[in-house]
């Protein structure tokens, strides 16, 4: 998923907001520095998201038989290939979370 800088940075005070308005998390830095942080993890959280998006891509450009994209074979093998990357990177599948 591709989300421009000025999102990025609006989801960072979001993210901020929600944790000094809980009362369970105690900030040892200060405000500004966490949502610089944030800001960084959500930039390596979409960078590797890309990485398997185009991983998922090749495996399927890969396949013996050309698979149009927006196929609903395309899509099946999309969903599928991506769950497995993920689930190789330590990451449950969301219908492994439901059934948890």
């Amino acid at each position: 998923m591709r989300l421009s800088r000025e999102k990025i940075i609006r989801l960072s005070h979001q993210i901020t907001d929600v944790l000094v308005a809980s009362g369970e998390v105690e900030f040892i830095e200060d405000r500004d520095t966490i949502r610089n942080q944030v800001v960084l993890i959500l930039q390596a959280l979409l960078h590797e998201e890309e990485k398997v998006d185009a991983e998922v891509r090749k495996k399927i450009t890969s396949q013996k038989k050309e698979i149009l994209e927006g196929s609903e074979e395309w899509d099946v093998l999309y969903r599928k290939y991506y769950a497995d990357e993920m689930r190789r990177m330590g990451v449950p599948h969301q219908a492994e979370e439901r059934r948890a």
